[in-house]
């Protein structure tokens, strides 16, 4: 069995706009009240209110980390505004995962923004960041006691996010894609804009040493990793794409203390570019090929683009209904990881997405949580995956 390091970080992750509910002053309501066929998040799994429950679930379990986040709609609703209740409510998700014995890994951001925001120009906007600067400083005035603090969740899936909206004010692009669906009927999601790119890099940069200075957190970001593998042939095409696709982000945590790693799935790269998932039975729900292999993929090219930065996998799982397959998929993906630390890679913990089956930015249909959620009652049911999960994290692996 593969040696951790002490410390290692067996956990779940969340995101605030994805299981908390309501969340009416972000862009993200505005753009599901916009998009046709988009599905609302609406109430999400009210975790707002039930986070202890969802904690005390995990903690049980035998779990030692949640990774949630802190949203921003909430604690800053119009500019300069900061709400007191709000940043409030966040430590008192700390402390209780404190308590709990739960280390917090805290997400400052995670795809959304406040609606003012994305109305005075969003990311490319002239104050953008200055705002990201202003509520990172009141946000880091609760944070006494975190030891992990990811200033931005995936910057390269929001940079295409961005380029995809770009895209269809142009009148370019057919229709908003959520991106946590890639493959299937609908077309490829788009590369995301190096420009856009570059400016988040900028934006992380902007709030690293404001964490820094007001903490005692280890501080980085975390990237989605698309776990490229070249066909014969397409090895030149394979680094071009992992410039634009993960390597601008992780040449830009250079510096930070760590790097989170996310990782789901992988797809092949031939000359002509990205290959689309083949129609396959054992195809996920978003259209992914099963591929717990990626994981494995992701940790050595990370480790290898930052130039071995430490490395905390803040994502990975499968969306399914068939829980075994779940189990199955994560045991298979922790063995590679494990691998892949066996070779000198410095892993500092893995955190399973997700904690609980959530709202999937534009859809309900995937199902990667660890707990099932009625969506009428709130109530949860941990599924299998949960205790077993646990059990790895007591065993200290597989």
């Amino acid at each position: 069995m593969t040696a951790l390091p002490p410390g290692f970080l067996w956990g779940a992750a969340t995101a605030p706009h994805q299981v908390e509910g309501n969340n009416v002053n972000s862009d993200w309501w505005v753009r599901e009240g916009m998009v046709p066929g988009m599905e609302r998040s609406g109430d999400a799994i009210d975790s707002y209110h039930r986070y202890p429950e969802d904690m005390r679930l995990l903690a049980d379990a035998g779990l030692t980390a949640y990774r949630f986040g802190v949203e921003w709609a909430r604690v800053e609703p119009v500019p300069g505004l900061i709400s007191k209740a709000e940043l409030a409510h966040y430590r008192r998700m700390i402390d209780t995962a404190l308590e709990l014995g739960l280390t917090p890994v805290i997400t400052l951001h995670h795809f959304t923004t406040p609606r003012w925001f994305m109305e005075e120009g969003g990311w490319l906007g002239e104050r953008a960041i200055e705002r990201f600067r202003g509520y990172v400083t009141a946000v880091t005035s609760i944070l006494d006691g975190v030891p992990w603090v990811a200033t931005m969740n995936e910057p390269n899936m929001l940079a295409m996010m961005i380029s995809l909206e770009q895209a269809m004010r142009s009148g370019q692009a057919g229709g908003w894609q959520s991106p946590t669906v890639d493959g299937g009927p609908r077309p490829p999601l788009p590369p995301p804009d190096t420009e856009v790119g570059a400016r988040l890099v900028e934006a992380h940069h902007a709030v690293r040493d404001i964490v820094r200075e007001r903490t005692d957190a280890a501080v980085g970001w975390t990237v989605a990793s698309r776990a490229f593998v070249a066909r014969p042939g397409g090895e030149e095409k394979l680094r071009e794409l992992e410039y634009i696709w993960e390597d601008l982000y992780l040449e830009g945590s250079r510096g930070d203390d760590f790097v989170g790693v996310q990782s789901y799935s992988s797809q092949w790269v031939t000359s002509e570019g990205i290959e689309p998932y083949p129609p396959h039975p054992d195809n996920t729900i978003v259209g992914a090929a099963y591929r717990p292999d990626a994981l494995g993929i992701a940790v050595r090219h990370t480790w290898q683009a930052t130039g071995g930065l430490p490395i905390l996998v803040t994502e990975n799982g499968i969306p399914t209904r068939d829980d075994a397959r779940r189990i199955a998929y994560t045991s298979e993906a922790l063995r590679h990881l494990f691998a892949a630390m066996d070779e000198g890679i410095d892993v500092r913990g893995y955190l399973h997405w997700s904690a609980l089956d959530n709202y999937e930015w534009g859809h309900w249909a995937p199902t990667y949580g660890l707990v099932a959620v009625d969506r009428e009652t709130f109530q949860r049911h941990p599924k299998p995956s949960l205790t077993w999960l646990g059990d790895v994290a007591r065993r200290g692996g597989l």
